[in-house]
C-alpha cells in the first residue's frame, strides 16, 4: 500500500493515549473521538489495557469515518483467538477502520524466558489462520529485526518513543512501501523545567525497560541519559514540548524522514501522573494543537513522497 493511501485511511495526524485515558471518558468517550474526527486527526490509537478490544468498538461506533487503531495488543495478554473473534466483528461492522497494532508489552515472570520475537511470529501465525489480513495489522517495532518482520507480515510499523532520526533510519529499513507510524510524545508547556517535569513524569517507566533503553543507546543516547528520569537531551529528542507552532515543527520532521503518520500522545501533569484519581482525556489540549497541524503535515508528507521516497525506490 503506497504512501497516499497511508494519508487517506489514517490522516498524517492522529491521537495517541493509554485505554485508561479513553476509558475515563466513560458515556463521552463517543463524543471525544467524534470531536477528534472533527478537529482533523485522522486515527485515534488506543494504548495497551484489558479492555481496550471493547474500547476500540465503542470509538469505531463513535463516527462513520475515524480510523481506530490499537497501539499495542499486548501478544502476551490478548490471544491470537480473541483479538481475531474482535477483529472480524469490527470487520463486518465497521470494514476497514479498525487497525491491529501488535508488539511486546509487559509480561508475567514465567514468560520472561521466551523469545518476543518467536512469540510475535507465532501470534501472526495464529492471526493469518484466522483470516486475519496482513494489510489490517501493523507491529511495535523499533529495532532492525522487528522492522524488517513489520514489513514482511503486516502493513507497517508503529514504533514508540523514538525520534525523527529513528523514523528516517526506520523508513530505509522498511522500504518505500509500508506504513511508518510512529508515536510522538507532546507537552504544551514553554517552560523548560515545568516541559521537562511533565516529561520525566512520563518516560519514568519506559526508560527502565530493556527495550525501549536498548534502542535509545542505538541512537547514541549514554547511560547517563538513560537514569534519574532522563537527561534534558534525551528529553528534548524524544518529547516534543513548547507551543503548537513547536509541536508542528517535529512533526514535520517525522514526516520529512518518511513517516506517513504521527500519533500524538500529549502529556500533561493530570494524564501522567500515577497518583491522579481524575486522569482524563486532555481535550483541550487537542484543540489548541487542531489549528496548528491542520494542514502542515500534509504538505511535508506531499514534499518527501515527491522526493526522498523516489531515491528509496
Amino acid at each position: 500500500m503506497r504512501s497516499e493511501q497511508h494519508a487517506r485511511s489514517l490522516g498524517s495526524v492522529g491521537i495517541w493515549a493509554p485505554s485508561s485515558l479513553w476509558a475515563q471518558e466513560g458515556d463521552g468517550l463517543p463524543d471525544a473521538v467524534a470531536e477528534l474526527g472533527e478537529l482533523g486527526f485522522g486515527t485515534v490509537w488506543l494504548g495497551n489495557g484489558p479492555d481496550m478490544m471493547d474500547l476500540a468498538a465503542t470509538a469505531l461506533a463513535a463516527t462513520e469515518r475515524i480510523t481506530v487503531a490499537t497501539g499495542i495488543v499486548n501478544i502476551w495478554v490478548h490471544s491470537p483467538e480473541d483479538v481475531a473473534a474482535a477483529f472480524h466483528l469490527a470487520e463486518k461492522r465497521h470494514p476497514g477502520r479498525l487497525l491491529l497494532g501488535l508488539g511486546n508489552g509487559p509480561r508475567e515472570a514465567t514468560q520472561w524466558a521466551m523469545s518476543p520475537y518467536r512469540e510475535l511470529t507465532q501470534y501472526l501465525d495464529h492471526l493469518d489462520a484466522a483470516a486475519v489480513p496482513a494489510e489490517a495489522r501493523v507491529i511495535a517495532a523499533v529495532g532492525p529485526r522487528m522492522l524488517a518482520l513489520s514489513a514482511a507480515r503486516s502493513r507497517g510499523a508503529h514504533p514508540f518513543l523514538i525520534t525523527p532520526e529513528h523514523t528516517a533510519l526506520a523508513r530505509t529499513t522498511l522500504g518505500p512501501e509500508p506504513l511508518l507510524a510512529p508515536e510522538q510524545k507532546v507537552v504544551l508547556e514553554s517552560d523548560p523545567s515545568t516541559a521537562r517535569a511533565i516529561a520525566r513524569q512520563a518516560l519514568d517507566f519506559y526508560l527502565s525497560k530493556r527495550g525501549y533503553a536498548t534502542n535509545l543507546r542505538r541512537l547514541g543516547f549514554s547511560e547517563e541519559d538513560l537514569s534519574h528520569g532522563g537527561s534534558d537531551r534525551l528529553i528534548d529528542a524524544t518529547v516534543a514540548w513548547g507551543d503548537p507552532d513547536t509541536v508542528r515543527a517535529r512533526i514535520n520532521e517525522h514526516h520529512q524522514a518518511g513517516a506517513d503518520h504521527v500519533a500524538i500522545q500529549l502529556l500533561t501533569w493530570q494524564t501522567d501522573s500515577p497518583n491522579r484519581t481524575d486522569r482524563h482525556l486532555p481535550r483541550a489540549h487537542y484543540r489548541r494543537l487542531a489549528a496548528a497541524l491542520a494542514d502542515a503535515a500534509d504538505g511535508q508528507a506531499d514534499r518527501w513522497r515527491s522526493t526522498e521516497r523516489a531515491e528509496c525506490r
